[in-house]
């Protein structure tokens, strides 16, 4: 067998959600054979469910050759999406939402744990300037340390790297500050931070469109964003402006998150929707974007000292758990499209 062969074999792997085989569509970057099959594939979304299946496909189309196989992940040639950041960040996501109250940071930490314990390389950086809560939500108070050339190295929690404004204010002082010092100190701590390799950079930005959001965009090459809202009209009226701001930047949307879309009592089992609900499936169809899901109102997502998405198979982590695995898939999706069509020169032919 050699590797005519071999690409043979790979173009019966269809991808899961593009129209074409994995060989065509250019998510195979390189085939070599001696004693063992060593393929490349451009597969960049950690923990996406869809992206595991196209690796059990290709084994399985190649499970009968008697050699053996190792299949690497690789970024695809000429494809670095975070090249100024410290490290090597192969996604970055952002999280937004058009209006504050809804829940955005909460689904940021849970999405960024989700995505660390499904067992991806993850960084949170909280870029929340005027509320930087993130750190009270990991209940976390070990703080950034600077490493001999100056680099802030951050601290870690369940798993993930996480950076906030909160480590640099102090606890009780109001953030107070103007347009261009907001544009300075995010830009220093985009540049200055040493995240190392990551799969995934989680940020979670304040809500609105206002200087720090449009400093972030024109400075952060980003994978693509999630948007927050809650079900009610006002909320996903001020969503709707957040998707624009996206759109104008052309940056792709991962998709659309309801937040505390109803209460399940805990003595009669049944749910309050004191928030109305369907807003955002409606918001997500009318936008045809993906509807990642509905985040139950739940007094533990308050009360823990962790990431609900970690407590086992209680609804709201199996809620946040869902989200974390479809992201990762719409990443996956993001990044494939993103792909120049099969670079395997002669062998493909």
């Amino acid at each position: 067998m050699d590797a005519h062969d071999v690409i043979d074999r790979l173009r019966t792997v269809e991808d899961p959600h593009l129209d074409g085989d994995i060989v065509e569509l250019g998510v195979v970057r390189s085939v070599n054979v001696d004693s063992h099959i060593h393929i490349e594939l451009a597969l960049e979304a950690k923990g996406s469910a869809k992206e595991a299946s196209i690796i059990d496909a290709v084994k399985q189309a190649l499970e009968h050759t008697n050699i053996p196989l190792t299949i690497d992940r690789v970024q695809p040639s000429g494809h670095d999406p975070a090249s100024d950041v410290r490290g090597s960040v192969a996604n970055v996501i952002a999280v937004a939402s058009g209006k504050g109250g809804v829940g955005k940071t909460t689904v940021s930490v849970n999405l960024a744990a989700g995505l660390a314990a499904s067992g991806a390389a993850v960084g949170l950086f909280d870029a929340d300037v005027y509320g930087p809560n993130a750190p009270m939500m990991l209940a976390g108070e070990e703080r950034p340390t600077v490493s001999d050339d100056g680099q802030l190295i951050p601290p870690e929690a369940f798993g993930m790297k996480v950076m906030s404004m909160a480590y640099l204010v102090g606890e009780d002082d109001p953030i107070i500050w103007r347009g261009p010092m907001v544009h300075k100190v995010l830009t220093q701590l985009w540049d200055d931070v040493a995240w190392g390799e990551l799969d995934y950079l989680v940020i979670d930005l304040p809500p609105g469109t206002g200087d720090t959001q449009l400093t972030l965009l024109q400075t952060i090459p980003l994978t693509g964003a999630v948007i927050v809202t809650t079900p009610q009209d006002v909320a996903l009226h001020d969503a709707t402006k957040g998707l624009e701001m996206f759109a104008r930047h052309e940056t792709n949307v991962l998709g659309i998150v309801e937040n505390m879309a109803g209460f399940r009592c805990p003595d009669c089992g049944s749910v309050h929707e004191i928030f109305d609900a369907g807003g955002g499936e409606r918001l997500a169809e009318v936008h045809d974007l993906p509807f990642l899901g509905s985040i139950p109102l739940d007094p533990t997502i308050r009360t823990g000292d962790r990431p609900v998405v970690l407590d086992g198979e209680e609804e709201s982590a199996t809620k946040f758990q869902e989200l974390a695995s479809l992201v990762a898939d719409n990443v996956g999706i993001v990044n494939r499209r993103r792909l120049e069509p099969s670079l395997l020169g002669d062998q493909a032919e």
